[in-house]
C-alpha cells in the first residue's frame, strides 16, 4: 500500500506535560546544594583576598541559584521543552537562515582533540586547531570572492563594526577624511548602528518601484566624502540587484568602498561571489549559511573577508601557515587590533568548516539552487492567499503582505505570524523590511521538504479563512502554546531584564 508522505517540519504534535508556571532558578535554591564538585588535586585552597588585590574584589556577596544537578538539568529542559527549535519543526524565519544543523558538525565539535584546547596555548601545540583556521579562511574567501579574511567576529553585528572600522582604517592610511556611509531604506537594523558605532554618519537612500536601490538616488548623494555603501545582495525584500555592477562603479569612482552584508549569502552559495560584483568588504554570518546552531543570542560567528588593498588592516593575530609548513600566529601590518578576547567563536569555526568540507562546491551551490527553489515554490502557492509584495520571481526569501487582511477583517500580519505557531510551525519575520506594509517574510531555506512547505501553505489558507470567518480567534492567538499572547509594545518599552529588576 503507498502512503501519502507526511511533513516533518510540522510540530503540532510536540507533547506537553501541563500548562503550570516554571519557577525561576532563584526560586528553586536551598542554601548548601550544589550542582557541581570541582575535583581532588591536592592543591592547597586559597582565598580569594590572597588571590585578587583588594581593590578588585567586590565588597557584597553576588547572590547564586544554589540548586542539585538533578533540578538544574530538569529546570533547563522543561524551560527547552516550551521552545521552538529547528530540531522541532519549520522555522521559517525569513532573514535569520534557520535551517536545520546537521548533527555531523556537532560530532566534529564534540572531539576532544579539538574542545579541550585551551586558547591561549601556545602555537606549537596548537597546530591543528591553527590548521583549521587557516583552512577555513582559504574556502571563505573562495566563496566570497575576497584576499582575506578575519575569524575573530563572533556575530554578524560585530562582522558589521569590524568591516566599518577596516573601511575607516583604509581610508584614514590614505590620509582621507571621509564622514558618509550609505545604506539603503530596506537595510537591515543593525545596518545605521554600526555605522554610527564606526564613527560615521548616516544617508539613506531610497528603493525604487521593483524593490531594488534606486541607482539615480544614489548618484545623487555620491561624494567625496562617502566612505563607503552598505548593501544585502540578494537584498532584504529576497531580490537580487540587478544593477550591482553600476552601483559598485559609482561607488568607487568616488573613492568609497563596498561592504557586503552576508545575512543573505545563502542565496547565492556557490553561483555568484561578491568579489565579483565589486564589493571590497564581505562579512559572513557562519551561524546561518554554513548552519550551526544559533538563536536566543548566540553562539554565532562573523568572519570578515577583505580585498587584498584592505588584507593589511584585519584584526589580528591571524592563524597563518608559514614557509616552513607550519603554522603561527602572525599580526597584519596595519591590523586594527583585536575584535575578540581571543580568536573567534571556535567551536562555531569547526561546525562551519565541517559543513563546507561534507558538502563541497558542488554541495554547496545546490544548497542556493533549493533554498531559491523552495522560497519561489512558496511564494507561488500562496500567491492567492498573501501577494508577493513584489511580483516578480525572489531569491532564497519571499516577502509577501498581509495588508489585505488588515484592510478587509482589521487582522494583522502579526495575528497572522501568531496563529500559524498554533498550527505546529514557527513564525516568519514581520514587519520587516519596513518599505512593505503589513510584510510577511517567509525563508524556508534548503532544509525543509515539499511535503512540509505544502504543510504550512495549507495552514496559512486555514488561517486566512478563520481570519475572515472568526477573526478574534487569529487576533487572540496564540491560546494553546505554553505563553499565550505577550504585549509586546510594553515588553519593549517596560523592559525587565533579570529578576532583581523585577523588584524595582
Amino acid at each position: 500500500m503507498t502512503m501519502k508522505a507526511q511533513p516533518g517540519g510540522r510540530a503540532s504534535s510536540a507533547p506537553l506535560l501541563g500548562n503550570g508556571t516554571e519557577p525561576t532558578i532563584f526560586e528553586m535554591s536551598v542554601a548548601g546544594r550544589s550542582a557541581h564538585q570541582l575535583r581532588t588535586t591536592h592543591i592547597p585552597a586559597k582565598t580569594l583576598e590572597e588571590l585578587v588585590p583588594s581593590a578588585h574584589l567586590n565588597p557584597d556577596v553576588v547572590p547564586l541559584a544554589e540548586v542539585s544537578e538533578r533540578d538544574l538539568v530538569a529546570h533547563f529542559t522543561r524551560l527547552s521543552h516550551r521552545q521552538f527549535a529547528v530540531d522541532l519543526g519549520a522555522y521559517p524565519l525569513g532573514s535569520c537562515t534557520m535551517k536545520y544543523n546537521p548533527k555531523f558538525c556537532d560530532s566534529v565539535a564534540a572531539d576532544p582533540g579539538l574542545n579541550s584546547v585551551h586558547p591561549g596555548a601556545p602555537a606549537a601545540l596548537t597546530q591543528g586547531w591553527l590548521r583549521l583556521m587557516v583552512d577555513l579562511e582559504e574556502k571563505l574567501c573562495e566563496v566570497t570572492g575576497m584576499a582575506a579574511a578575519t575569524l575573530q567576529p563572533s556575530a554578524g553585528a560585530a562582522g558589521e563594526l569590524t568591516g566599518l572600522l577596516l573601511m575607516r582604517a583604509y581610508h584614514e592610511a590614505r590620509g582621507d577624511v571621509r564622514k558618509r556611509v550609505i545604506i539603503p531604506d530596506s537595510a537591515h537594523g543593525t545596518n545605521p548602528a554600526s555605522v554610527t558605532l564606526g564613527g560615521y554618519e548616516v544617508t539613506t537612500i531610497p528603493s525604487d518601484e521593483r524593490g531594488l536601490v534606486d541607482l539615480d538616488a544614489l548618484k545623487k548623494v555620491l561624494g567625496p566624502d562617502v566612505a563607503g555603501i552598505m548593501l544585502t545582495n540578494p537584498n532584504t525584500v529576497g531580490l537580487f540587484e540587478e544593477e550591482i555592477t553600476e552601483i559598485a562603479a559609482a561607488v568607487h569612482e568616488v573613492g568609497g568602498l563596498l561592504y557586503y552584508d552576508g545575512a543573505n549569502l545563502n542565496a547565492i552559495l556557490g553561483v555568484v561571489r561578491p568579489g565579483d560584483m565589486g564589493f571590497d568588504i564581505v562579512h559572513m554570518n557562519l551561524h546561518k549559511t554554513f548552519a550551526t546552531p544559533h538563536g536566543g543570542g548566540g553562539p554565532g560567528a562573523g568572519p570578515v573577508a577583505v580585498a587584498a588593498r584592505l588584507a593589511e588592516y584585519l584584526p589580528g593575530p591571524k592563524a597563518t601557515k608559514l614557509a616552513d609548513g607550519t603554522y603561527d600566529w602572525v599580526q597584519p601590518e596595519n591590523s586594527i587590533g583585536r575584535v575578540h578576547g581571543w580568536h573567534g567563536n571556535a567551536m562555531v569555526l569547526a561546525r562551519a568548516l565541517a559543513y563546507i568540507d561534507v558538502h563541497g562546491g558542488d554541495g554547496l551551490t545546490r544548497v542556493a539552487q533549493h533554498a531559491v527553489l523552495n522560497a519561489n515554490w512558496l511564494r507561488h502557492r500562496l500567491r492567492h492567499v498573501l501577494p508577493a509584495a513584489y511580483d516578480r520571481p525572489c531569491m532564497h526569501e519571499c516577502v509577501l503582505t498581509a495588508s489585505a487582511f488588515k484592510q478587509q477583517h482589521s487582522v494583522k500580519a502579526l495575528d497572522l505570524a501568531k496563529r500559524l505557531m498554533e498550527k505546529g510551525f514557527h513564525a516568519p519575520t514581520v514587519y520587516f523590511p519596513l518599505i512593505v506594509d503589513e510584510a510577511l517574510m517567509f525563508e524556508p531555506t534548503e532544509t525543509e521538504s515539499l511535503q512540509t512547505l505544502e504543510a504550512m501553505a495549507q495552514a496559512l489558507e486555514e488561517i486566512a479563512v478563520e481570519a475572515a470567518e472568526t477573526p478574534d480567534l487569529v487576533r487572540n492567538a496564540p491560546t494553546a502554546t505554553p505563553v499565550s499572547r505577550v504585549d509586546e509594545a510594553r515588553a519593549a518599552r517596560q523592559l525587565i531584564p533579570t529578576e532583581d529588576a523585577a523588584q524595582r
